[in-house]
């Protein structure tokens, strides 16, 4: 019998050769024997082994199919290193909320065009690209975005959708063509409120329930302020019990509108112990010996490339380039060049290198993790 690379699985050639199933979000690495077998099973001819257990396995994870699917399959070339794997894609900067703790601010809207957009997707996967993290401003306001979705299917790399879900209705669900939905709740219903405004926390947690009536897996992400710090027991126990996928969660860096609000603040003793909430894998990992975002980069929505969206001051180039040029401009933060030297440095990885410079130096330490693992005292 012959099997077949499954729909939503792709081989990915990372530093270690590896096949990614996209709707489950999970990367498993081959070794050479395994590689070649993949590359097999992602012709037209299929592929066929006697190890009938490993085939169960393929099966059950979704990697094989028994029939030869119709998918557009991505190139298989070796990717950079490190390589990159999640990409921050800001196609608008235009939104339909003024929270206070915005750091894009009151710019003019900006918004990248659909050729750009299509040309960013198809070089990231290229690269050999996880997952496309879908951002704004509110994405849902980009003039073109009905366009942009219907092209999405067309690439071979998880799509994860953020939003405010004031835009989010049943209708969208219905022809949204996403992996994955990311909505902003910061606190519960007051708290929320007082940072993005009259109602906004009910449509939120509408849009959370109608998105996984819809299917769709969905994850949180929290910001932690001055006006929530009573509400993440509360929060942990509700998105339980919903089924969410991921809680993200962390402290704003004071950048942008937040400047202006210095009653969201919240100190390193007050707010890093809030770090420790959330749950699941999150939305992008780093690499052993190095700080957050080793394989990470932003595109920003007037086109500009930087090591993430914080960064997009000191932008690395421009996605005319191309995304390999710019990727190959970012240089990955070495842990040993930090001044953080505790125990729990592979597991803090330094922190937000953006707010730790904030705090300090670039070499200097991130409060916040610093307090959540308990050793502020030692650090300032």
């Amino acid at each position: 019998m012959k099997y077949y690379l499954a729909k939503d699985a792709a081989i990915k050639w990372l530093e270690t050769p590896s096949v990614y199933q996209i709707s489950l979000d999970e990367l498993h690495e081959l070794d050479g024997e395994s590689f070649s077998f993949f590359k097999n099973c992602a012709s037209q001819t299929g592929c066929n082994t006697k190890d009938s257990a490993f085939i169960d396995y393929c099966l059950e994870e979704g990697l094989l199919a028994t029939e030869n699917v119709s998918a557009r399959r991505p190139p298989i070339v070796r990717s950079s290193d490190p390589s990159l794997r999640y990409l921050e894609l800001q196609i608008t900067s235009a939104c339909n909320l003024t929270c206070k703790h915005c750091y894009i601010g009151d710019e003019p809207r900006k918004e990248l065009s659909t050729e750009q957009i299509r040309t960013v997707l198809t070089e990231f996967e290229e690269l050999q690209g996880l997952r496309v993290l879908i951002t704004g401003g509110e994405p849902l306001l980009h003039r073109s975005f009905s366009e942009i979705n219907e092209m999405l299917p067309d690439f071979s790399v998880r799509k994860a959708l953020f939003t405010n879900g004031m835009l989010l209705k049943k209708e969208m669900l219905r022809t949204l063509k996403v992996d994955e939905i990311q909505v902003s709740i910061d606190g519960l219903e007051r708290a929320h409120d007082s940072l993005r405004g009259t109602g906004t926390f009910r449509r939120a947690l509408e849009a959370v329930k109608d998105a996984l009536d819809s299917g769709f897996q969905v994850s949180v992400a929290t910001m932690v302020h001055g006006g929530n710090l009573d509400d993440f027991d509360e929060m942990e126990r509700r998105f339980k019990n919903m089924g969410i996928k991921d809680w993200t969660v962390d402290v704003p860096c004071a950048t942008g509108r937040l400047r202006e609000h210095a009653e969201f603040h919240v100190s390193p003793e007050a707010g890093g112990k809030y770090l420790g909430y959330g749950y699941g894998g999150g939305m992008h990992t780093s690499g052993q010996g190095h700080g957050c975002g080793l394989h990470l980069m932003a595109v920003m929505a007037d086109g500009r490339a930087a090591k993430c969206t914080f960064y997009s001051s000191r932008a690395v180039g421009m996605v005319q380039e191309g995304l390999r040029t710019c990727w190959h401009r970012i240089k990955p933060v070495r842990l040993e060049t930090l001044q953080c030297r505790c125990e729990y440095l592979e597991v803090c990885r330094g922190g937000c290198r953006y707010r730790a410079e904030l705090l300090g130096s670039h070499f200097g330490k991130d409060l916040y993790r610093c307090s959540l693992y308990g050793i502020i005292d030692k650090t300032i």
